[in-house]
């Protein structure tokens, strides 16, 4: 099987996950191209891993010149299906007519590539530019007959449902020879937006926790007079709410628990909470670490106690099933797709969204009952290495893959 996977942006710090489809999908025999709309940024390629990704992906953007025009000259050969495809794109999205224009030249320029190294299918990851081009891409093979004539696409969760209309979740999802679901919850989001009888079309293809081998597992001994170590990775945006982890650190010091916070990830609100880091008094408990590669993180996991997500919105968090392949319990909102992977006192405790303070009672239960902080932290692992596998993971989305390529 062969698939070019298209991405907005590829390698990336926070999509490390996209890295292990990838390298999986390969390992089980998939012939899989990577295409970034864009290069990778300097900030993204933190790892080996990273570099040996950004060295064998292709780019769109910005691209040469002569590249440029020989894909047009080549779709120019077929000139109702070259411009009759931008004539359907600014159809299709009357309010973003100068967007579809750029997609439109992106996407005769992919058309083209594949079209030359004779791929017929392109997968995109996320309901954003990158499926935009991939749809354009399909209706000017069928039109043309020659070259990637179909695409299907991976919908995460928030981000892609924050706004279905300006993504044209419907349109995609009608379009698509099959949409790729990394939760029931996002599946039941896309059932949604098309016809009762596409609804066979929309798989349930669920991330994996890394490979148990790549884990560092944290240490069951902790000494129990040592301090509390948290830890929460992610971007520092709005729907991440790492100011609720903080203050919830506020709460359980203030019962006089010792404990530390680890924050790894960088973005607009960094600046922010560090101001609530000086305002509640957490200098000396506080760390901010910005982002970091992956084998840096991975130690991490290996010293925490307890893995803590805030967000207001998720899709699956793979840190949190990172956190689970370390023996780490977590902490984190019932909310979308997380308790299909985290029970209620089974692999963590789950809270409800927005609440400092249920945070905080989660924490002190943990930091008082070290039996039932170990329970939870060797039941996520036995997860990580059984249903929620890499190795599980990787077979199901090959599976659906299959069944959409086809």
């Amino acid at each position: 099987m062969r698939v070019a996977y298209l991405v907005s942006r590829y390698p990336a710090v926070s999509h490390a996950f996209l890295q292990r489809e990838v390298r999986g999908l390969r390992d089980s025999g998939v012939d899989v191209l990577t295409v970034s709309v864009r290069r990778a940024a300097p900030e993204d390629v933190l790892s080996d891993v990273d570099r040996q990704e950004a060295a064998r992906t292709l780019w769109l953007v910005p691209p040469s010149a002569a590249a440029l025009v020989r894909a047009h000259l080549a779709a120019a050969r077929h000139p109702i299906a070259w411009l009759g495809t931008l004539v359907s794109g600014l159809r299709d999205a009357p309010g973003r007519r100068a967007m579809q224009v750029l997609y439109w030249g992106e996407a005769v320029l992919l058309w083209d590539l594949l079209r030359r190294r004779g791929h017929r299918h392109v997968h995109a990851h996320f309901a954003n530019n990158a499926s935009d081009i991939a749809l354009l891409v399909a209706r000017l093979g069928r039109r043309a007959g020659e070259g990637p004539s179909s695409f299907s696409l991976t919908v995460h969760g928030p981000t892609d449902f924050y706004d279905v209309e300006r993504n044209r979740l419907a349109l995609k999802g009608e379009e698509a020879t099959g949409v790729l679901c990394i939760s029931d919850f996002a599946r039941s989001q896309m059932m949604g937006r098309v016809a009762p009888e596409r609804w066979g079309d929309l798989h349930v293809a669920r991330y994996g926790a890394p490979s148990l081998d790549d884990a560092h597992a944290r240490n069951p001994d902790r000494t129990p007079n040592a301090a509390l170590q948290l830890l929460t990775v992610g971007r520092l945006a709005p729907v991440k709410a790492q100011a609720l982890l903080l203050e919830a650190l506020g709460l359980v010091v203030g019962q006089g628990v010792d404990a530390r916070l680890e924050v790894v990830g960088d973005g607009p609100l960094r600046g922010a909470l560090e101001e609530a880091v000086r305002r509640l008094g957490l200098e000396e408990r506080v760390t901010l670490h910005g982002a970091l590669g992956q084998d840096e993180v991975a130690r991490l996991y290996g010293s925490a106690d307890v893995f803590c997500l805030a967000s207001v919105a998720e899709g699956l968090p793979v840190v949190a099933l990172e956190a689970m392949a370390a023996g780490v319990p977590v902490v984190a909102p019932a909310i979308m797709g997380i308790p299909e992977a985290i029970g209620h006192e089974r692999e963590g405790l789950l809270v409800a969204p927005g609440r400092a303070d249920q945070i905080a009672d989660a924490l002190l239960r943990l930091a008082r009952d070290p039996a039932l902080l170990r329970r939870l932290g060797e039941a996520g692992r036995a997860g990580a290495a059984g249903e929620l596998s890499h190795e599980t993971s990787i077979a199901g989305i090959r599976s659906a893959l299959e069944a959409v390529v086809r």
